[in-house]
């Protein structure tokens, strides 16, 4: 009994050694990184990170007039290398498991960002939810800078700027790592990243003077798709060819588009609701693609004198919508496929999806297919609602 006594104290006693933290962190000794910028200079890599100065962001502190975040940067043959070369300037260690955003530089991803993935998706530490952005005729240390007055920390404000936007705005397009590489190994599909730029006086985007104005003087602003072949940029596509794209590629949740009226002037529809679906088949020996899409609009705005009141009128909104729709999506299409040549939007994958054999047969040959395959729509818009008021005050304004 004595024996198995010791024996269970024993065990109780090595469970009190191994249990607890075993690595745990202080914060004091943490350099809390939220953004991360890579740019290509010359033949080495540039590696900037956006670190937050705790006593400037913390909920009871008053300002002190010093910038909320800090940043640094090194240069090194390798990211990694670049990454630990940050050792040299910062007094504390650069602790990656809250960043928020990765900015590339325009310069880099034309050269390829395969290297890039690799490296963020073999650090343990670093979260995978975090967004890619590439940016455009400026380098990617240029966007981390600038700072921002409605978030205190910029690295948070382009998080929640593209969030906000690609929920709201159909140009832009939410892409984190793990979806990047998705589309990256996928079949009969090439990746897209929204652009960044600068937009004002750069110079003085990185004062603190910056966010001390109604009007800063300078400011970050996102523009355009970038098209990828592979892990390369490309190309662009400019903002009306990225709303299409949205739409195809099932990425819209609202926006909002203006139709002509009879009479001239402008209505706004506002999309509620947009759901699309591709659908391949094969029709006389060829590969044929379906575009469905199903979008639920409200009138918003109404700038010209229009009867919503008549049955009619709406269905005609809703018939010049379907058509505006099939010319915004097919408008990119065509774009991509006389500039680049290569399939962006995974009607390649969809083929693979529902007729595999096919695919087999084709794949070798898809990007001249590609450019010859034949595309059909099926679009229902539907306007549910018009607003508070049935009929615009326009029509009774007295001459």
């Amino acid at each position: 009994m004595r024996k198995i006594l010791l024996l269970w104290l024993a065990i109780g006693l090595g469970a009190l050694l191994v249990t607890g933290c075993w690595n745990r962190r202080e914060l004091d000794d943490l350099a809390i990184q939220l953004g991360t910028s890579i740019d290509k200079v010359g033949n080495q890599y540039r590696v900037a990170v956006q670190v937050v100065i705790p006593g400037e962001v913390a909920v009871r502190s008053s300002s002190t007039g010093i910038s909320p975040v800090t940043l640094y940067h090194a240069t090194a043959p390798t990211m990694f290398e670049a990454f630990r070369k940050l050792t040299e300037t910062s007094s504390r260690k650069i602790y990656s498991a809250h960043i928020r955003v990765l900015v590339i530089g325009e310069s880099l991803a034309r050269e390829g960002i395969g290297e890039v993935l690799d490296m963020f998706s073999r650090n343990p530490e670093a979260r995978t939810d975090f967004y890619l952005m590439v940016a455009r005729n400026t380098s990617a240390m240029q966007v981390l800078k600038t700072l921002t007055s409605l978030e205190k920390i910029p690295a948070e404000n382009l998080f929640y700027a593209l969030d906000t936007s690609a929920k709201e705005w159909a140009p832009t397009t939410t892409v984190t790592i793990e979806k990047l590489i998705e589309e990256l190994v996928t079949e009969g599909l090439s990746p897209v990243l929204t652009g960044v730029k600068m937009v004002g006086n750069v110079e003085h985007g990185e004062e603190l003077a910056n966010i001390q104005k109604i009007d800063p003087a300078a400011r970050t602003r996102f523009i355009g798709l970038a098209v990828f072949r592979k892990d390369k940029l490309v190309g662009w596509l400019n903002e009306e060819q990225s709303r299409g794209y949205n739409y195809l590629m099932n990425n819209v949740n609202s926006s909002a588009g203006h139709l002509k009226c009879p009479e001239g002037g402008l209505i706004v529809l506002e999309t509620l609701r947009s759901k699309t679906r591709i659908k391949a088949d094969i029709q006389d020996g060829k590969p044929v693609m379906t575009v469905k899409v199903k979008n639920v609009s409200s009138v918003s705005d109404v700038e010209c004198r229009i009867d919503l009141t008549s049955p009619e009128t709406i269905k005609q909104l809703e018939k010049e919508s379907e058509e505006k729709f099939k010319e915004l999506m097919s408008s990119v299409i065509n774009h991509v496929k006389e500039r680049y040549g290569f399939d962006i939007f995974g009607f390649g994958h969809k083929l693979y999806q529902a007729h595999p054999r096919e695919w087999e047969k084709r794949k070798e040959e898809w990007d001249e297919q590609f450019k010859q395959l034949e595309i059909k729509y099926d679009i229902d818009v539907q306007i549910h609602k018009i607003g508070t008021t049935n009929d615009s005050f326009l029509n009774y304004i007295k001459e």
